[in-house]
């Protein structure tokens, strides 16, 4: 079987396997970091087929909804893929762009790296700010019943990767113990690029939301 009807078949697993998704996790997800994907790698030296595998497979089981299994995402993604009969070391591969990809709070290391891992990531990241970004985050917020915001409690930003899994706080805290702190942690200098912009866009935001809850507008 040729790469690109691996990724056809890649394309249509996921679609079916999403399709009832939360909103922020869903096929269009997959689909809008795929794509940034595909832009990002045009500059770098990058094996394109790991690439797009890795994009379309990254969430293809996010651990968020598993009770915090982070073993599902890559299990499923190596069955489907040895279904198509890829190589082993390309499906390790996926394996560990999977396993690594996320972001899960400020003191996790990273264990695993490549340079698709790196573009996957930025890619993923990518979709995580800017307008998007602030329409998942507030998405999420809504799914899991989180208030808006509560002046009372303040971002932690040392948090473990326990407990940033399982915090319970106020959505706007997720721009401080997340979204802002991606633009310099973009891998790629396409992504820096890119970032730059989002991250302003993020910051005119709240801005503009701090005025409206204090009535300043």
């Amino acid at each position: 079987m040729n790469t690109q009807q691996i990724i056809k078949n890649t394309e249509a697993f996921v679609k079916n396997a999403l399709k009832d998704a939360e909103g922020g996790h869903d096929w269009f997800h997959i689909l809008r970091v795929w794509n940034n994907a595909k832009l990002i790698s045009k500059n770098e030296n990058v094996d394109g087929f790991v690439v797009e595998l890795g994009a379309l497979l990254h969430d293809i089981a996010d651990s968020k909804f598993y009770n915090g299994d982070e073993t599902i995402g890559p299990k499923i993604a190596r069955e489907f893929l040895e279904s198509q009969r890829v190589d082993e070391s390309i499906i390790v591969h996926i394996e560990n762009i999977i396993s690594n990809i996320s972001f899960k709070g400020g003191n996790f290391e990273q264990k695993f790296n490549s340079p698709e891992l790196e573009v996957i990531q930025d890619a993923d990241r990518l979709d995580a700010i800017g307008a998007v970004g602030i329409a998942r985050t507030f998405n999420y917020g809504g799914f899991k019943n989180r208030p808006l915001y509560n002046p009372e409690i303040t971002p932690n930003l040392n948090q473990s990767k326990e407990a940033y899994k399982n915090s319970e706080a106020p959505t706007i805290n997720h721009f401080y113990e997340k979204l802002l702190l991606l633009k310099d942690r973009m891998n790629t200098a396409t992504g820096r690029e890119i970032a730059a912009n989002r991250h302003q866009y993020m910051e005119h935001f709240l801005a503009q939301f701090y005025d409206e809850w204090n009535g300043k507008l």
